[in-house]
């Protein structure tokens, strides 16, 4: 009997024993290699997820330097806008006053000449004498 179970049935336990222990160990290997290919995937995944954030913020600060440098220059173009329109504003005033005066100057010249005729009760002028003493009053009274 010894014989049968050494030449039979020992055989066979341990070659029972050694698929269950090649399958439990291929299992165990067949689980690391799965799980390190699931590691390396996360890692990718995450470093993937990684390089996306940065260039997310990139795009971001791209964007508000875009619209930084935007605002500048819309501030620039009104800032020379109102530069100029305030200039021609002052030219105009400028033009506006002189027209003014010399308006304000003829009619006090022809207002003078016409109270002095009334008063004195005839006429003191003659057109070139006119222009001339006014003036020389306007000259006298802007020194």
């Amino acid at each position: 009997m010894l014989w049968t179970l050494g030449g039979h049935v020992f055989p066979r336990i341990e070659r029972m024993l050694a698929e269950r222990r090649d399958a439990t160990e291929g299992r165990t290997e067949r689980a690391a290699a799965v799980r390190a290919e699931a590691e390396a995937a996360r890692d990718a995944g995450l470093r993937e997820l990684a390089d996306a954030r940065h260039e997310a913020a990139r795009i971001r600060q791209d964007h508000a330097e875009r619209g930084a440098a935007a605002i500048a220059a819309a501030r620039a173009e009104g800032i020379r806008d109102r530069d100029r329109f305030l200039s021609a504003g002052h030219a105009r005033i400028a033009a506006d006053r002189t027209e003014a005066a010399d308006r304000l100057r003829q009619d006090v010249g022809e207002l003078a000449v016409t109270l002095a005729g009334r008063v004195v009760g005839e006429p003191v002028h003659t057109i070139a004498a006119e222009r001339r003493t006014v003036d020389r009053f306007f000259e006298t009274d802007t020194r």
